[in-house]
């Protein structure tokens, strides 16, 4: 797959199931690597345009890790569903990590991927170099929690590509209205795979049963002991402005915890925005540049004094 500017990378996780990920970019570049952490049931293939921009467009190429967690991509199924979780997950990105022999890296993480951020911050703090968080928080809203319910339990079944297409247009354009055709087929041929019965979400259909068993009239422990673990990181908090799972709110509390994080509002798009949309590829590698020119002392510094970079 090199000429499509990557490569496959497969390493023993947990439990003995074979795992995957994609790398892309310079494995000698000087610059901080970055690992890119998808959604429940999203893989690998969501961060493709971003990897490639921050490997290769960017002005400092960085080598990217994309990963796909057990149960989705290439990654094998785990026939125990309750390994589907955060903390198994966490130690999944670290055997990855350790295979690769990467130490230190900045973090991307979509939705569930920054939930395992937060976990990656209390197993392995030295790990992270920086952070962007995608549309999550410390605390999870329980109507967005529902949407992702009810949209998998009712998953659309498509025949071809083009009523993939359509389907995926239905169920979130109207959260989504600035996306173009290409960023609706993009997302199509991210979240589908080929197979001999059709189209097929590429993930294990048993992690639905994770999501459909929430009880959503309790509230969702929330995340804010490890949140603020984080603060002394360069952070990056994109948020969806039509989101339904991380609020105004929430997002303007965790710049109260953390005064030097930096925020984007992305209009035109909800839960969670495409990262290769719009000024997004040039804003992260913003962030990151400014963030590796940073001293870890001088940053939190800034901290302190509630100033942002």
């Amino acid at each position: 797959m090199a000429s499509e500017g990557f490569s496959d990378f497969f390493y023993a996780g947990p439990n003995g199931l074979k795992l995957h990920a994609r790398i892309y970019g310079d494995a000698n570049s000087r610059h901080w690597p970055v690992v890119c952490l998808p959604g429940l049931t999203r893989n690998a293939r969501d961060f493709h345009e971003l990897a490639l921009y921050l490997a290769g467009k960017a002005g400092s190429p960085r080598k990217v890790v994309a990963f796909d967690y057990r149960g989705r991509g290439q990654s094998d199924y785990d026939p125990d569903v309750s390994r589907y979780n955060v903390g198994v997950e966490a130690g999944d990105i670290l055997a990855g990590l350790a295979a690769l022999g990467i130490e230190e890296a900045a973090f991307v993480g979509t939705s569930r991927g920054g939930l395992i951020i937060h976990v990656l911050g209390a197993l392995r703090p030295a790990i992270l170099k920086a952070i962007v968080l995608n549309d999550i928080g410390p605390v999870i809203e329980p109507a967005g929690l529902a949407h992702i319910q009810s949209y998998l339990e009712r998953k659309p079944k498509p025949k071809t590509f083009a009523e993939a297409v359509a389907a995926q247009r239905r169920v979130h354009g109207r959260n989504f209205s600035a996306l173009a055709d290409a960023d609706w087929e993009r997302m199509v041929l991210a979240l589908y795979r080929e197979t001999d019965q059709g189209l097929l979400p590429d993930f294990d259909p048993k992690l639905v049963d994770t999501v459909a068993n929430l009880d959503l009239t309790q509230p969702r422990p929330a995340l804010w002991p490890q949140f603020d673990a984080l603060s002394a990181l360069p952070m990056l908090a994109i948020r969806g402005a039509n989101s339904s799972l991380l609020s105004v709110g929430t997002q303007r509390q965790m710049r109260e915890r953390h005064p030097a994080m930096q925020t984007i509002t992305v209009e035109g798009q909800g839960h969670a925005p495409f990262l290769e949309t719009g000024t997004l590829p040039g804003d992260i590698a913003a962030f990151l540049d400014r963030a590796e020119r940073l001293p870890t002392r001088l940053f939190k510094n800034r901290c302190r004094r509630g100033k942002r970079q």
